[in-house]
């Protein structure tokens, strides 16, 4: 199960990359709930459908250094580029705790930080 566990993650983050949030978002449970540490929390399919619309101006781009997999649970560890509305591109160092339910990602516990 943690092999494929893996493999929704990278299936999924493949297409974020690739632009194609609603394919990204059929990786998510209904009820998907994701939590970035000290910022804020989405609650439900909507609400991270509308985070990547306003976040994601273009795809981002992430490169995953750690992917560890126990349990529902996989975790990432990695770098992601994210670029603003006036096109200046913004680097962070981050680490994903999802927790998959039923072969979905359910739950997000995201800790970023920007680099320097």
């Amino acid at each position: 199960m943690t092999k494929l566990n893996k493999q929704i993650l990278e299936q999924a983050n493949a297409a974020v990359t690739a632009g194609d949030y609603e394919g990204f978002l059929s990786y998510c449970t209904e009820d998907t709930e994701w939590n970035f540490i000290g910022q804020q929390v989405l609650k439900g399919k909507e609400a991270v459908r509308r985070y990547m619309q306003e976040t994601y101006i273009e795809p981002p781009k992430f490169e995953v250094s750690k992917l560890i997999s126990e349990d529902n649970f996989v975790v990432a560890v990695g770098m992601i580029s994210l670029k603003d509305a006036h096109g200046v591109s913004t680097e962070y160092d981050y680490c994903d705790v999802w927790r998959l339910r039923d072969g979905k990602l359910h739950e997000l516990k995201a800790y970023i930080v920007a680099t320097v």
